[in-house]
């Protein structure tokens, strides 16, 4: 497949480093020889020095051969302009990243489709949908929903308290639950585990679940974890994403919003009505108990600084805030919120990269998730027609050791599946696996 990325910074780094997993034909443009030196020292990619919205250097990048074209500068117009001359040049499929909300719209998506952009993404957008779901359920670090929720995907640290620490799976299996719940993943400091019966869990292990959306429960009390209903919100920051947030939020729970720059503020009170804002910096810890720092369920951290971030979730989860969410950009960070004491960190960035990435997967794929700090996806295949997966049970299909099935999606049903299970046409198949196991996948569902 050959793909040409512009924009080697976080996102298009972060998507061409997963790409080099495989033999993809990757191209890395960027204006900055910096950033290219380094992503030609660490990644199997060829680079080129310029600006992406010149023809001459999609020329030179031979984007009329490109399957994909992925235009993700920093800059919304470069972007538009670069994926509309690579459509215009012969890409097969372009996405462009944007910052206007707008744009994301079906009415403008659809403009944009006609000029030659055919698919339009906002790392901004797109965290703050995932700081919604965080808060939606609150006792989980990470949370993912399939088909409109039919299935969730769930992850959290085991701590001391939890029943399952020091015991194998096999030990701690549940008749009344495994038709409902799945361990698919364990995450051990950098290590990722695809669990067995005989995997030991660990305190400070970070462990996934599959689960059907009523059983959401049933994972809470399985590792003994309190259900918490969220009332109170406080955010750190008035950035775009903290706006976004705050939007998304104040529809359901009471948020107040903490930003330094005054004029900000005032802009921010026009926009969130029903968001109580307040002029304060994110170190100023009187100002936050002050406004009832204590008595907030959930403290999100979106300031511009990594470090402020953190710092001030770790203030706040000293204060007995049962929820803690703090902004990185540093993709380095996103591998240590279980072991420093900060429930989840979110990288935008990240996950932009990571919803991009579907559209280089082959194999009938109908959506896929990266999780945070975790070396693997977590795809939904679509079987589309009989073959090997539909004529013998699970069990027998020689999947690779490095996968797992998850969840199997049959119409209105959602089914955790066994080893005896039997895979039918049509069936949405939610598969956790590390990028060894990628290409046999790939050819066991084309």
């Amino acid at each position: 497949m050959k793909i040409v990325i512009a924009g080697a910074g976080d996102v298009g780094f972060h998507l061409a480093e997963l790409l080099s997993y495989e033999s993809h034909d990757i191209v890395l443009i960027d204006e900055n020889s910096e950033v290219l030196d380094y992503a030609e020292t660490h990644l199997d990619v060829l680079t080129l020095l310029g600006d992406s919205a010149s023809i001459d250097i999609l020329r030179q990048a031979e984007t009329g051969t490109a399957d994909l074209f992925l235009a993700v500068t920093t800059s919304e117009k470069n972007n538009l302009i670069t994926a509309i001359l690579a459509k215009e040049q012969g890409a097969k499929q372009t996405v462009a990243r944007v910052k206007n909300k707008e744009y994301l719209e079906k009415s403008q998506a659809e403009i944009f489709k006609n000029l030659g952009v055919d698919n339009l993404i906002s790392p901004r957008s797109l965290a703050a949908k995932e700081l919604k779901r965080l808060v939606e359920q609150c006792s989980f670090t990470d949370v993912f929903d399939f088909e409109k929720g039919k299935i969730n995907l769930v992850g959290l640290t085991l701590d001391d308290y939890s029943p399952l620490v020091s015991k194998s799976l096999a030990e701690i299996k549940n008749k009344n639950l495994q038709d409902t719940i799945l361990p698919i993943a364990v995450l051990r400091g950098h290590k990722t585990i695809i669990p067995r019966g005989e995997t030991v869990l660990r305190r400070n292990d970070h462990i996934y679940f599959i689960s059907k959306k009523s059983c959401i429960q049933d994972v809470e009390d399985f590792v003994g974890r309190k259900h918490v209903e969220v009332k109170n919100i406080m955010i750190v920051g008035g950035s775009g994403l903290a706006y976004e947030a705050a939007l998304l939020l104040q529809k359901e729970y009471s948020v107040k919003l903490i930003e330094k720059n005054k004029r900000r503020c005032k802009l921010l009170a026009e926009y969130l009505p029903d968001t109580l804002i307040i002029n304060g910096s994110a170190s100023d810890i009187d100002l936050l108990e002050s406004e009832g720092l204590r008595r907030m369920d959930v403290f999100i951290a979106l300031t511009d600084n990594n470090e402020t971030n953190i710092i001030a979730c770790l203030t706040a989860k000293n204060r007995g805030i049962y929820k803690t969410i703090a902004q990185v950009e540093n993709k380095e960070y996103t591998h240590i919120s279980q072991n420093i004491g900060v429930d989840t960190l979110i990288n935008k960035k990240l996950i932009a990269a990571n919803y991009i990435f579907r559209f280089i997967r082959k194999g009938n794929i109908k959506a896929i998730t990266g999780l945070h700090g975790v070396d693997a996806e977590v795809i939904e295949y679509v079987i589309t027609k009989q073959n090997q997966l539909t004529r013998k049970p699970i069990k027998d299909l020689h999947f690779p050791e490095t996968a797992i099935i998850g969840g199997i999606i049959r119409g209105e049903e959602s089914l955790i599946p066994s080893g005896d299970f039997q895979l039918q046409i049509e069936d949405k198949v939610i598969v956790f696996a590390l990028p060894e196991a990628m290409q046999r996948l790939e050819k066991l569902f084309r």
